[in-house]
């Protein structure tokens, strides 16, 4: 049976990847996609959405979202280049709905117990669904979470990944909210790069180019910030849960967001103390099989 989901998404090269591995995995119905300023700005993360799914053919709604965080200014990410979405010319202006934490509670509330939220941007969407819908978790299915990291060094500061960092106080209601959370963090995001040699295994499908045109700027982005070769395709890989979940291995963990520290804004802070009381409320992804997640890769986005 496919599973229903809803995306939320700052499309970013590696949210393009994510969306397009959902899209022709056969798993899932896509219920909607919402955007959610991180990577760049409302507009241009809607708009980039728009563009990734016309070039899948993806007939799906698009609801915009937050254009800031709960309670910060928005801070945009540098490694996907201007309009978040480098290597490929996006012309097309989509609406911008501004609702889409309605839409969220409005989806749920009519499945409830069947959405699973793939959430690979910030998460200040969710967390406004849920601040106005307190039963809107209890509903929910899952949220599949690419955020935080437990022992690798942070993406945007010494300790914080991105997507918490821009909005940990929306990260704060999620995390404690009542739904099951499952988390791919940096940890295992950085064990998995792809190279411009994987991306060539697509010559032949119609995704060949645009997706070689992106990874090119992406891979140039993030060596320069992250001093890495290759493309650490983050969002990818919390879809790819969605996609083979056998392929996953997962530790509950009692898991608290930081939101106040000078120097650990974002931080995931695992109870990682062989002794105390814990009080478990995340499934952290510990392992991803790489082989088979390459090989599922290829074969889906060359159909």
């Amino acid at each position: 049976m496919r599973k229903k989901i809803i995306i939320d998404t700052d499309p970013g090269h590696d949210d393009a990847l994510a969306i397009m591995l959902l899209a022709k995995s056969g798993t899932v119905d896509i219920e909607a996609i919402t955007t959610v300023a991180g990577n760049a700005t409302i507009a241009e993360v809607t708009n980039n959405a728009r563009f990734i799914a016309d070039l899948i053919g993806l007939n799906v709604p698009i609801f915009s979202g937050a254009e800031k965080p709960l309670a910060r200014p928005l801070i945009q990410a540098v490694v996907h280049g201007s309009g978040g979405l480098a290597g490929v010319t996006v012309t097309k202006k989509e609406k911008l709905t501004g609702n889409a934490a309605e839409k969220i509670i409005e989806i749920v509330r009519k499945n409830p117990g069947e959405i699973s939220l793939v959430v690979i941007g910030p998460e200040t969407n969710i967390a406004k669904a849920f601040l106005k819908d307190p039963i809107v978790p209890t509903l929910v299915k899952q949220l599949v979470i690419m955020g935080g990291t437990i022992e690798a060094p942070g993406n945007k500061n010494r300790v914080g990944e991105f997507n918490i960092f821009v909005d940990p106080e929306a990260a704060k209601v999620v995390f404690d909210a009542p739904v099951r959370k499952i988390l791919v963090p940096l940890d295992q995001c950085n064990n998995i790069p792809l190279f411009m040699e994987d991306f060539r295994k697509l010559k032949g499908s119609p995704l060949y180019r645009p997706i070689i045109f992106m990874m090119r700027e992406f891979i140039k982005g993030i060596s320069q910030f992250e001093n890495t070769k290759g493309a650490l395709v983050y969002d990818a890989l919390a879809a790819y849960f969605m996609v083979n979940p056998k392929a996953v291995t997962l530790k509950s963990m009692d898991l608290r967001i930081e939101t106040k520290g000078e120097l650990t804004r974002g931080m995931t802070v695992a109870d990682r103390r062989n002794w105390g009381q814990k009080n478990p409320n995340v499934d952290v992804v510990v392992g991803i099989d790489r082989s088979a997640f390459i090989r599922d890769f290829i074969s889906l986005l060359s159909k």
